[in-house]
């Protein structure tokens, strides 16, 4: 038989068991995240989930695979996913005609005009009269930059300084590296790729901007979301953003982890591979949201001229509310 003293302590020592025992972890919060085949998003999502970021947040990540950027436009408006990467353009124009969706950057990266190193280009001016390819259509935020830019420095608008051809973004890689086009003013991962095969960058976005007089930095895509999904899941939700942010820290620092993500980017060999490694680093937005939403109102005031009502709808200027601020109240 135990000793009254002994059993006291066994007693006391179960009871201390169950007081300091922890409380069952809670079920991850489920966040459905629309993403694009073999868009680059992919890549920083798998490291969150590889590296267990997103779990010690206490967030699943839910990946729903889409097959264009339309579909993922549809995919949020109709509540099928809770996230999706888009442009704060689109969350302007929807926020103006009373949507209220939100804007969390997520990349600076967006890509600009490549040349090949035989077209003897080494100006603007010097495509006068000569094809360009652009991805995107004719209301491509880039491309609308461009021809801003054009008429500021060069005094003609490059829609008419140029030819040029809109098209696919692999079709018009591949018709560069035919030769068949000297210039292409594509999306940054295929622009890394274009580099990676020896192209030359001709001019960056961050080039045409400050050719406009525009100053700071200015992450055009970023993690777009109903406000309201997100003011319900806010602990979650912040905790998903930590989760990015993390993420890419990791992809900043580490070379190891991108030999992790060849099969993802589908890099052919190893220039490719560091081609895009460089790009997604470059792109990686600094963390004032405050000083890229000032940037992103100037930037608008000038899309807005030029791409007019088919590109913002009723949006007059940047609608308040468009970035949200982590932390803020509301």
């Amino acid at each position: 038989m135990l000793r009254p003293f002994a059993r006291a302590c066994l007693v006391a020592a179960a009871l201390l068991a169950c007081l300091i025992a922890p409380v069952r972890a809670a079920d991850p919060v489920p966040i459905r995240i629309g993403v694009l085949q073999y868009g680059t998003v992919s890549w920083e999502l798998e490291v969150m989930k590889r590296q267990g970021y997103a779990e010690r947040e206490g967030v699943r990540i839910e990946v729903v695979p889409l097959a264009q950027k339309d579909a993922a436009n549809v995919a949020l408006q109709g509540g099928a996913v809770d996230l999706i990467v888009n442009d704060w353009i689109w969350v302007a124009r929807q926020r103006a005609e009373g949507r209220d969706f939100a804007f969390v950057p997520y990349s600076r990266a967006v890509g600009g005009i490549m040349v090949r190193p035989d077209a003897n280009v080494r100006s603007l001016a010097d495509l006068r009269g000569q094809r360009l390819g652009v991805a995107g259509g004719a209301l491509d935020k880039s491309w609308l930059l461009l021809r801003a830019y054009s008429r500021k420095t060069l005094g003609e608008d490059a829609a008419t300084l140029v030819k040029p051809d809109f098209g696919a973004p692999p079709l018009l890689n591949a018709l560069m590296l035919k030769g068949e086009l000297p210039a292409v003013m594509n999306f940054w991962h295929f622009a890394a790729r274009l580099r990676a095969a020896g192209m030359r960058e001709l001019l960056s976005l961050d080039d045409v901007l400050k050719g406009l007089g525009v100053e700071g930095e200015l992450p055009m895509i970023g993690w777009v979301f109903r406000e309201d999904w997100a003011a319900k899941n806010r602990v979650a939700f912040e905790g998903f953003l930590r989760a990015g942010a993390q993420a890419r820290r990791h992809m900043q620092s580490s070379d190891a982890v991108w030999e992790e993500l060849r099969p993802l980017t589908r890099a052919e060999d190893d220039a490719t591979l560091a081609a895009l490694r460089d790009g997604f680093r470059a792109g990686i937005p600094g963390e004032d949201i405050a000083q890229a939403e000032r940037t992103a109102r100037r930037v608008f005031a000038i899309l807005a001229q030029e791409g007019g009502a088919e590109l913002v709808g009723s949006a007059t200027a940047l609608p308040a509310g468009t970035f949200w601020r982590v932390g803020a109240p509301r």
